[in-house]
């Protein structure tokens, strides 16, 4: 059985504003690290969906 884990809003935060900055600026420098940081802020992000709708509430 999967536990979930309530993660803090500045996570979900991190991911949008990490998202916004790789996928807009880095990816001017790099596309290759623009992408591969672009790909880890989703899952970030995907994460904080998950924990805002299976996590208990406390």
């Amino acid at each position: 059985m999967v536990k979930y884990v309530p993660l803090k809003g500045s996570f979900m935060i991190a991911s949008v504003v990490g998202l916004l900055v790789s996928a807009i600026y880095i990816a001017d420098f790099s596309v290759t690290w623009g992408f591969a940081l672009s790909v880890v802020f989703v899952i970030m992000f995907i994460a904080s969906i998950i924990s805002m709708t299976k996590a208990p509430v406390k």
